[in-house]
């Protein structure tokens, strides 16, 4: 099949539901705008005569070619070596039928549009070589599945070759020759010939040079170094030492003091105490980073709330008397711009069983988010880690349904489905009311996790399936939910079961017990016989349904949800918010994974 077939196809269609007076007048604004928004020192754009109106008068005009002569629709705007100077103009919007696209050999500067592929979505070749083109090359190339050919060298392009490219199955031409491109070559790309990489010295990987190793110029530049640093390294020695020990003498009387639990990242953080804080609702008083410095004594360990896979939380006490949350991200290297598109769509997301997410912050490498502050803490603490603390089975029952609640709705409420991938009684915060509000979510598309991270860091360990599949899926949320539910109503730690005689972990002793018939030996000592034995045993029946082995025979959270109301119903008590309904059909809910 010809590979411009695809895109005649669809261009039929195209017209089926499109008037062809209504296509021909975006063409001539297209072309109108090109020639208003590019220099044309040469007068190459002399022929484009707007004033005639008769059908295919734009066909004759330099550098482009119709469908039909005919009709007022471009094919191909080819204007190479016309000597042209400003951006790549957004008009060329509206020429949507586009193939073609060759601006080569002309001083076009600025960036590449990163919407370029949903301006001219049938775009076959693009050539934009021997420009002066700056910025990355966009990722969202890749969405122009019809691309044959890509041009791009001869510019200053920088960054890395997106591997989003590899999803352009009919590339069959591709060249970034010549600019300043650094990283790896993406394997899809490796069966180009070498001279389609050249000129860009930090690039690497087939059909260049194998990544690691040293070049002839970098070797060089590594012994001067050398013999340059042996010249000086005592007098450096000495400044050092002179700097650290009037450092660590000196007070600071700014309102940001040591405090001797502050970590390395936090005093990175001191030269960019003025960055003002984002917050999704205009406050009364803008918040800089400095503000949470100070409610954080630098984010001391004092202030410690709790550190989990995604990142450490802290209490923050506020001049004016209000308290918040902080997080700090572990891991999280995307592109700033990306971040604060996520974090924006985050911030729209409000139910009652989420932690609000009331804005961020970024300060060069680290990112910090601001939450509500729930008075109650996490889940693990109030389980486990608070002296005097006694949670009753109604409470915990409110807990689990609440919880259940707020997964649902994120699962099957959102489209897409949002996961969290590390549900835990850690990221479980408890409001004044003992309401489960969940944390974290959204977060697991943000970050890259270590497969070297030290699980001791974690007060109660990580039971959650995605820790050791590494697959992310609304059923490995619900496992993560399951193990939950089994804390609840046994009262013991996800890895640390004090059952004397048993080692393992709480599913395998739950299951165990299970098995045997004896599930009424699991449930929490300080509950037993306080009369809702029954009720306990039916939630560790739900929770056997969480984590089940088979994907297909563990339950949605849709259906756990409806379990667990069904519990409460019986009691004579509910939890409602018809203001947050599922979007999908209940018969639908089981079959999501």
């Amino acid at each position: 099949m010809n590979k411009l077939t695809v895109p005649l196809i669809t261009l039929v269609i195209l017209l089926i539901n499109n008037s062809p007076s209504a296509i021909a007048e975006d063409d001539v604004k297209c072309l109108r705008g090109v020639q208003r928004s590019l220099n044309d020192p040469q007068s190459e754009f002399a022929t484009w005569n707007f004033s005639n109106s008769t059908q295919g008068f734009i066909c004759t005009f330099s550098g482009v070619t119709c469908w039909n002569d005919q009709e007022n629709r471009v094919l191909s705007l080819t204007l190479r070596d016309f000597a042209l100077a400003g951006a790549i103009p957004s008009d060329l919007q509206f020429c949507a039928s586009l193939q073609t696209l060759d601006l080569s050999g002309n001083k076009l500067t600025g960036s590449i549009p990163s919407d370029i592929c949903t301006w001219l979505p049938y775009l076959v070749s693009l050539d934009l070589s021997n420009n002066q083109f700056t910025g990355v090359i966009p990722a969202t190339l890749g969405n122009c599945t019809f691309l044959n050919t890509i041009v791009l060298s001869g510019n200053k392009l920088s960054g890395n070759i997106p591997v989003e490219l590899s999803k352009l199955g009919r590339l069959n031409k591709f060249t970034v020759a010549d600019n300043d491109l650094s990283g790896s070559i993406p394997t899809s790309l490796s069966n180009f010939d070498s001279a389609s990489f050249d000129g860009n010295n930090g690039l690497c990987g087939k059909p260049l040079t194998k990544c690691g190793g040293l070049s002839k110029k970098n070797l060089t530049i590594i012994i001067a170094a050398g013999v340059f640093g042996a010249v000086v390294s005592l007098l450096l020695g000495f400044g050092l030492w002179w700097w650290c020990s009037r450092r660590s003498n000196r007070k600071r009387r700014s309102g940001v003091d040591r405090d001797d639990d502050s970590s390395s990242w936090a005093d990175r953080l001191r030269g960019h105490k003025l960055v003002q804080v984002s917050l999704f609702q205009k406050p009364l008083v803008k918040v800089r980073l400095v503000d949470l410095m100070v409610a954080t004594n630098n984010f001391s360990k004092d202030y410690l709330i709790i550190s989990t896979k995604t990142g450490t939380t802290y209490k923050a006490d506020l001049s004016d008397g209000s308290t918040l949350a902080i997080k700090r991200l572990n891991g999280c290297k995307i592109p700033e711009r990306q971040f604060r598109m996520e974090m924006n769509r985050l911030g729209q997301l409000r139910h009652p069983n989420l932690t609000p997410l009331l804005g961020y912050c970024v300060a060069e490498d680290e990112k910090l988010l601001v939450y509500k502050y729930m008075s109650n803490g996490t889940l693990s603490s109030a389980m486990h880690n608070q002296i005097g603390m006694f949670l009753d089975w109604p409470t915990r029952l409110r807990i689990a349904i609440s919880a259940a609640r707020g997964l649902a709705w994120l699962h099957h409420g959102c489209r897409p489905a949002i996961l969290l991938q590390t549900v835990s009684s850690d990221t479980i915060f408890l409001d004044e009311d003992h309401n489960a509000r969940l944390v974290d979510f959204g977060l697991a598309r943000l970050l890259t996790y270590v497969d070297q991270t030290n699980e001791s860091e974690f007060a109660n360990g990580d039971l959650s399936e995605y820790s050791s599949t590494m697959v992310a899926s609304a059923k490995g949320d619900t496992y993560g939910f399951g193990v939950v539910l089994m804390e609840l109503a046994t009262g013991q730690k996800p890895n640390q079961v004090t059952e004397e005689g048993f080692k393992g972990n709480l599913v395998d002793w739950v299951n165990q017990l299970s098995k045997s018939g004896r599930i009424k030996d699991a449930i929490d000592k300080n509950l037993y016989g306080t009369g809702h034995d029954d009720e306990i045993v039916k939630v560790l029946q739900i929770a056997g349904n969480c984590v089940a082995p088979q994907l297909q025979m563990r339950w949605s959270m849709y259906r756990v949800s409806e379990a667990l109301n069904n519990i409460s119903h019986e009691l004579g008590s509910s939890q409602n918010y018809d203001e947050f309904p599922l979007l999908f059909d209940t018969h639908d809910m089981d079959e999501m994974i």
